[in-house]
């Protein structure tokens, strides 16, 4: 076991303050605000876990916001290791989104 203890709490602001600069291609609005994560796991070894969905199956950035996610995650320096794992149950509906992503789209 190591000398330095992460503060998971903090780290994990840190992840949401990167997943909140990651749009999604189509709405204006980030993956984060967009209710696309639905968790983020951090161990004691600094590794993430990132349980996400996409707006559709057949969202045309499928096989690269994951991609995107994980790199932009791993690229904290106290981050040792990011995982994504996309989910689509249950799936994607305008409900998950935050009341600031509604009100930028106009759904307010």
């Amino acid at each position: 076991m190591s000398d330095i203890t992460i503060d998971t709490n903090v780290l994990g602001d840190k992840i949401v303050r990167v997943l909140k600069t990651i749009f999604d291609p189509e709405i204006p609005v980030d993956i984060y605000e967009l209710g696309l994560i639905y968790d983020v796991f951090v161990n004691e070894d600094s590794e993430v876990k990132i349980l996400m969905t996409l707006t559709t199956p057949n969202c045309p950035v499928a096989e690269t916001l994951p991609l995107e996610v994980e790199e932009k995650v791993k690229s904290i320096n106290e981050v040792k290791d990011a995982e994504v794992e996309i989910t689509f149950d249950p799936p994607w509906s305008q409900d998950l989104m935050s009341e600031e992503a509604k009100l930028e789209l106009g759904m307010l």
